[in-house]
């Protein structure tokens, strides 16, 4: 997944709870999501979401990715903290 430098200042200047410090956890959650969803907002963007009981007094990392199929291309344009998820439809989900 690809994390552009305009991106990372968005989400450094939008939700500064995550960048810089928290960069792993981003990280982590694409490569060990709880669960995957369809954005409802962005038809091809989906939203990867881990639940972290030790940050924030509990908290739902979520990283929403778009994908270009043709180009293989995949890349963050935003992340954020979110206290419970309600948007997208579920594609897929850790058991």
């Amino acid at each position: 997944m690809e994390l552009t430098e305009e991106r990372a200042g968005h989400i450094a200047e939008r939700h500064p709870e995550l960048l810089p410090e928290h960069r792993s956890l981003i990280e982590e959650t694409l490569a060990v999501p709880d669960q995957v969803r369809r954005s409802a907002r962005f038809g091809s963007a989906k939203l990867f979401s881990r639940w972290y009981a030790d940050f924030r007094n509990g908290k739902h990392v979520v990283v929403v990715v778009v994908s270009e199929s043709a180009a293989g291309r995949h890349w963050i344009i935003t992340a954020y903290v979110a206290r419970k998820l309600a948007e997208g439809e579920l594609e897929w989900q850790r058991s």
